[in-house]
């Protein structure tokens, strides 16, 4: 496929993450492993002719919409892979949103199928009334005999009815392909419209142009597919090489990482700050977390504190790669490098992206001046579903804009500083909550924090911090004196926790970001 990603050509991008493997060889290499079952080139590839024919057989046509509530095991390709095939736009949903959330996509998307995971069905069927575009749903697993009716049917009996003629729907490069919904962290989540061609992109330039990733490689994502990191991690990425991806179908917790890295013995790991924390705070880590053939592990999600990286590195012995990437621009945009890693920042624009940061008025700012990110690049969305105003402001033009707060050293290393809503001035200086996190969680207390600005008594804005211990240490006047002033050293003194709240957890959305939104929601309501 040419590097110009923008050319609109006849194009379905399953030829190049399926087909293309199978025509040069790789068809009874392994694609994808689950902790039951494995599933070759080949194999996708007459499973997803077989499920695109059986899509048309069920009355789903070209840019119908399609939503997957799957799990992460092979069946999850399979259905992804033959909607593309048959020209219908796919749309993975959360499996860890509400019902309301769920109904609400649902509604929102307008899907005319749904596939969903058998033991997820429990959940989503009673809102099945609800939706009168939804003609059909397809349950993957056992069903117990349950649901199973005119228009409910089985996944393998659909495929095992389907005909198995060659089809490939005809597609341009240019065509919507799939929609992602965002987090919805500040409100009702929105479907990002992405073509075929932003597949290929980000398996192009991050993929293979900064990670490296070869035919050999296997790889284990603890964000799963269906997230937009996920789906590049373990899906676009080693399929765009002809590389093995190791699935585990459960939520991500240190022993699960651990059985995989052991069971499968991975190359590359994908994992967020918050699990890189949890995982070096588990008895069972080690050199190569398992692994004995890791080479590289990547971070995204939310900015990775130095400590956490560097402390990978000192007791795994491979370093994380801490980059930006988001649901609008697909995948990783922003990046640190093998070779060139500087631990607190997120390193250096992936090539093939430009970046700029602007202050409120839209003018470009220097090197150490503290503005929003914006990115032009080949995998950005055409836009939010339904959401015109939104779009507009976020999509300018060639221009995306991050909401993101950063600053560019002289070296020209990106630095986060919190997002645009979350930023705010203590004595006239800005800043950034991140920095202060950084500082609290380098304590060796403090597992995880976050922190807002509150009013105090005199209406001035002072941070405060929400923190989450560590087990075996537990708070008392004397830690937290200790921490104020350990952030004094390590952030500057105006930037110190007036306020500290032990909590036991943190509000999370559930690509794992820090809701601080919620906790400052919570803070008021507790003031009266």
């Amino acid at each position: 496929m040419s590097k110009d990603f923008s050319d609109r050509r006849p194009y379905n991008a399953v030829t190049d993450f399926v087909d293309a493997n199978v025509e040069r060889g790789l068809g009874n290499k392994i694609a994808f492993i689950d902790p039951d079952r494995s599933l070759t080139y080949g194999d996708l590839q007459a499973r997803s002719i077989r499920f695109a024919n059986a899509l048309r057989n069920l009355g789903v046509e070209q840019e119908h919409r399609v939503a997957l509530l799957l799990n992460d095991t092979i069946d999850y390709p399979v259905a992804f892979w033959g909607t593309i095939r048959s020209g219908a736009v796919v749309i993975p949903l959360n499996t860890y949103l509400t019902v309301p959330q769920h109904a609400y996509i649902l509604a929102d998307c307008r899907a005319t199928a749904l596939i969903a995971a058998a033991p997820l069905a429990d959940t989503i069927l009673p809102i099945i009334d609800s939706l009168p575009r939804l003609k059909t749903v397809i349950l993957v697993g056992d069903t117990g005999g349950k649901f199973i009716g005119r228009n409910v049917h089985q996944f393998e009996d659909v495929i095992a009815g389907a005909d198995t003629t060659p089809f490939t729907a005809d597609t341009l490069s240019d065509e919507v392909a799939f929609w992602l919904y965002t987090s919805g962290s500040t409100g009702d989540a929105k479907g990002v419209k992405h073509v075929h061609s932003n597949l290929m992109a980000t398996a192009s330039l991050f993929g293979q142009g900064i990670l490296r990733i070869c035919e050999d490689d296997v790889v284990h994502s603890a964000s799963k597919l269906f997230f937009a990191y996920g789906l590049g991690n373990a899906m676009t990425f080693p399929m765009s090489v002809g590389a093995t991806a190791a699935l585990w179908p459960h939520r991500p917790s240190p022993e699960g990482v651990f059985e995989m890295m052991r069971r499968h013995r991975p190359t590359i790991f994908y994992g967020v700050p918050s699990l890189y924390a949890a995982l070096l705070s588990h008895h069972g880590i080690c050199k190569g977390a398992g692994s004995d053939r890791l080479r590289i592990c990547v971070s995204a999600g939310e900015a990775l504190p130095a400590h956490i990286g560097e402390r990978w590195r000192d007791t795994v012995g491979v370093d994380v790669l801490d980059g930006l990437g988001s649901t609008e621009l697909l995948q990783t945009f922003l990046s640190n490098r093998p070779g060139d890693i500087r631990y607190g920042s997120t390193g250096k624009p992936v090539p093939g992206y430009e970046l700029r940061i602007i202050d409120e008025t839209g003018r470009e700012l220097g090197d150490g001046e503290i503005g929003e990110l914006i990115v032009r690049g080949p995998s950005a969305g055409e836009g939010y579903w339904n959401q015109r105003a939104k779009s507009r402001r976020t999509f300018a033009g060639e221009w995306t804009h991050t909401g993101d707060k950063y600053r560019r050293d002289a070296d020209g290393y990106y630095y986060y500083c919190g997002r645009t809503d979350d930023m705010f001035k203590v004595s006239g200086m800005w800043v950034s909550p991140f920095d202060v996190e950084a500082a609290l969680v380098s304590h060796e207390a403090v597992l995880e924090a976050a922190v807002i600005g509150k009013e105090d008594a005199d209406g001035l804005i002072k941070p405060k911090a929400f923190i989450v211990l560590k087990n075996g240490y537990s708070a008392d006047d004397g830690l937290l004196e200790k921490l104020k002033i350990h952030v004094k050293d390590k952030a500057g003194p105006w930037k110190f926790p007036r306020w500290i709240e032990l909590r036991s957890d943190l509000p999370r959305t559930a690509t794992g970001k820090i809701q601080r939104f919620k906790l400052r929601e919570e803070d008021l309501q507790a003031s009266g």
